[in-house]
């Protein structure tokens, strides 16, 4: 008698728990619903706001007249939009040159990277000859060089191949850089072997394996490449403006320059040419955002 009713009791205790268990998950919806997102962004937002104030600011001074930019104090909204600065930048006869010039050599350098950068992290990763690692070890040494000491040799280089003043001399440099190889060898090193060795039982070679079952799956660090590469070789400034002499050679970059003179700045086209040189940055990072950050999430920094 005494167990019937302990189980009775524990049947009861038990079918209590269990009603009280979809009236806790009710309320706990209720709480969440108080806000339509999640309460990160009551904090994310305003940072987001912060960080966007310098790109707020381009837009709105590149809408103002000279004098108005150079009011003291400075204007916070522009008293009447002017488009002078793009009306400036647009009618420069050099401006489209210079903006296909950075396009050309950014595409180069994203190109060679993903197929250079591709092949030597894959051998890097799962090939093992005489040297490997101290190849690595010395390539990775490259990194930590500061550009000032390559600068003279890298610019005596390319006098020797007849380079210099010509985009040849912005693409070569840039054809495949160590943190490339790195980051792909390192996130073909996070890939299972298993699907590699599965691929060669079928009788596919390496460059099979390569091209059908490793690259498939490299996209979120194919994407991070090229995206890294592509803001590195747009935004450069310092290497064109010593390899490129000529005008119609220069880059977006080099070219926005020019208009900052020795007395006198027109400032409004200066504002302007810095959000054309903008958009292409944005837009690159934006259509490549998701990959990117999975990228950041999935690559791990293994052997």
């Amino acid at each position: 008698m005494l167990s019937t009713d302990r189980r009775r009791n524990t049947g009861r205790r038990g079918a209590g728990h269990g009603r009280s268990a979809p009236v806790t998950a009710r309320r706990h919806r209720g709480r969440r619903s108080l806000l339509p997102f999640s309460p990160w962004h009551l904090l994310l937002a305003p940072l987001a706001l912060l960080f966007a104030v310098p790109l707020i600011w381009l837009v709105l001074s590149s809408l103002m007249s000279n004098a108005e930019i150079n009011r003291f104090p400075p204007a916070l909204w522009p008293s009447d939009f002017d488009t002078g600065g793009y009306r400036f930048v647009t009618g420069t006869a050099m401006f489209p040159r210079w903006f296909a010039n950075s396009l050309i050599v950014s595409a180069a350098a994203v190109l060679s990277n993903l197929v250079l950068g591709t092949l030597g992290g894959y051998a890097f990763a799962r090939m093992r000859f005489g040297g490997s690692r101290l190849l690595m070890g010395l390539m990775l040494a490259t990194m930590v060089v500061p550009f000032q000491l390559t600068m003279i040799p890298t610019f005596l280089v390319m006098k020797n191949l007849g380079l210099i003043d010509t985009l040849g001399a912005l693409i070569v440099p840039s054809l495949v850089t160590p943190f490339s190889v790195f980051l792909l060898r390192q996130f073909f090193l996070s890939l299972p072997r298993e699907l590699e060795e599965a691929a060669w039982m079928d009788g596919c070679t390496r460059m099979g394996v390569l091209l059908r079952i490793v690259l498939p799956l490299s996209r979120p660090a194919l994407a991070t490449v090229a995206v890294l590469t592509f803001l590195s070789t747009w935004n450069d400034l310092s290497w064109p403006l010593i390899a490129i002499h000529h005008e119609p050679q220069y880059t977006l970059q080099l070219g926005l320059t020019t208009f900052q003179g020795q007395h006198t700045v027109r400032w409004s086209a200066v504002m302007a040419g810095n959000v054309i040189t903008v958009v292409p940055v944005l837009a690159a990072f934006l259509a490549a955002q998701k990959t990117f950050i999975r990228s950041l999430t999935s690559t791990g920094l293994k052997g």
